[in-house]
């Protein structure tokens, strides 16, 4: 198998789902490992010849920068922080956000600005090569320091600590380092604070919620004109003279995507039609574009965080520098999670209002989209369930990054929250997924109500597919089962719009 190098080259979403979906190995590119240990030299250099401290390498750490380190003890110090910093607690991080964590650190170190060994990079990559992953918690991470107490769990089965989840086993680190043949390593000056430091979690946390937002977005326009043919709703809003004077990318996209899937359809052309459809039917182009458009600008600020240097200090060793800054300080990922949170809840919550009109016995749909309402109940409650999963996302949409509590003894004085916006937005986008499928569940059983087969050609061809995973719906069955299978069939699909 290929394996993907590591190197200056910037990583994109693109690249990042296309190494995830191939099972591709990493390696360190030759031109990475020079850099890595051009800047180890320098800074082996550096301390022979330094009598002035140097924050984190010689001193304490946070606080206790005042603090000189002997020589002797530098290496028990990185060891230290390694251990002490390991304070997660909370649910377990799922196992492809682990990856994309050890994926981004090794690539953050690759630029040679961190001054770590060569070996400690790449050991980072036998982890990922192996499925050995590190526990990490999703609770202890002030968004600030970097991401320090997730990115310790991370890294403390280098020293031979911790825990591995390895094919949904936790297993202790001594035990799968022996089963591979790796001895723990002894972190060097420095090495300890560039394994720690950084965004890893909360931008680890961006790039899957990214991928899966990108794909929901997409697939929202699907189940929005599914819904919009069954409730009997209008084209006008979505014709292209409306949107080029007021032209949001976002608006003109999702526009041209439900003129795309609803081509053909004889039931969107048909006459007879209201004069005028609900906002959550008419602004669809205008919501469903705004989402697109903050998925677009919180792409932009993760692509540029990931492609970063974010630890402290840092190390340029062509100019004689070490600069003590704060490129760990996750405000910029935090302030564009809670963005995209907020994006992804009225995603969610324009899609329950559709579907709690094609169950209102509205435009000759029967109450609760079946044949005999009152002995059976039919989608009442599947509304009920996507009404409860929408109050939660407006709940968890409150911005995590105006909030700061002072830490470390007061050194620590402003904080991002950002991972606290990683673990929140995620938690709404898989909330979307479930509110998707239930609208899918409800706008394939409404449209069953109107003559389908007189629905567009891509329309057909995905119900017919949607319908070979959950059946029409005739008489009360047990409907979470269905919701579920839904979910699946969201999760399985591959959304491409038709031209």
């Amino acid at each position: 198998m290929n394996t993907f190098e590591i190197s200056a080259q910037p990583l994109s979403l693109e690249s990042i789902e296309q190494l995830l979906n191939s099972g591709q190995l990493l390696s360190l590119s030759q031109e990475a490992k020079n850099k890595i240990q051009h800047c180890r030299n320098y800074l082996d250099s550096k301390l022979q010849n330094q009598s002035e401290p140097i924050y984190g390498i010689t001193t304490g750490f946070g606080s206790l920068c005042n603090i000189q380190i002997s020589e002797k003890d530098l290496s028990k110090l990185q060891e230290n922080l390694v251990m002490s910093h390991a304070c997660g607690t909370g649910n377990m991080v799922d196992d492809d956000i682990v990856k994309l964590m050890l994926l981004l650190k090794a690539h953050a170190l690759s630029s040679g600005n961190s001054g770590v060994q060569v070996k400690t990079v790449e050991r980072l990559l036998d982890f990922y090569n192996n499925n050995a992953l590190p526990v990490v918690y999703e609770q202890g991470s002030l968004g600030a320091s970097g991401d320090l107490a997730p990115l310790a769990h991370l890294c403390l089965p280098l020293l031979g600590m911790g825990e591995f989840r390895m094919d949904g086993k936790i297993l202790p680190a001594r035990k799968v380092m022996k089963q591979f043949g790796w001895e723990p390593l002894q972190l060097q000056s420095k090495e300890g604070l560039a394994l720690l430091n950084g965004t890893q979690f909360m931008s680890a946390h961006a790039v899957h919620i990214l991928l899966k937002a990108k794909k929901l977005s997409r697939f929202a326009d699907i189940t929005g004109a599914i819904s919009l043919e069954a409730y009997n709703g209008r084209l006008d809003p979505y014709m292209p003279q409306l949107h080029t004077i007021r032209p949001h990318l976002g608006q003109i996209e999702t526009a041209s995507n439900f003129r795309n899937i609803l081509n053909g359809s004889k039931l969107i052309t048909q006459e007879g039609k209201k004069v005028q459809d609900p906002y959550s039917f008419r602004c669809i182009p205008q919501v469903h574009g705004a989402v697109k458009d903050t998925i677009r600008y919180v792409e932009s600020v993760t692509i540029t965080e990931i492609n970063a240097v974010t630890d402290n200090p840092t190390i340029f060793p062509d100019e004689d520098l070490v600069l003590s800054g704060g490129n760990f300080h996750g405000e910029p990922i935090a302030f564009a999670l809670d963005f995209l949170a907020i994006a992804l809840a009225e995603l969610g919550n324009i899609s329950e209002r559709r579907v709690y009109r094609l169950i209102a016995g509205q435009r000759g749909l029967p109450e609760f989209l079946v044949a005999k309402p009152g002995l059976n109940s039919g989608f009442m409650i599947p509304q009920y369930t996507a009404a409860s999963i929408v109050s939660q996302n407006k709940q968890l949409a409150t911005p995590c990054s105006v909030d700061s509590i002072t830490s470390s003894n007061e050194q620590e004085d402003h904080v991002s929250m950002g991972a606290n916006a990683a673990t929140k937005t995620l938690r709404i986008v898989n909330n979307l997924e479930r509110l998707l499928a239930i609208e899918l569940f409800a706008g394939a059983q409404a449209l069953e109500f109107r003559d389908a087969t007189a629905t567009s050609p891509f329309l057909n061809a995905f119900i017919s597919e949607y319908r070979s995973a959950v059946p029409f719906i005739k008489d009360d069955t047990i409907m979470y089962t269905e919701i579920q299978k839904s979910v699946e069939f969201i999760r399985n699909v591959q959304v491409d719009f038709p031209d």
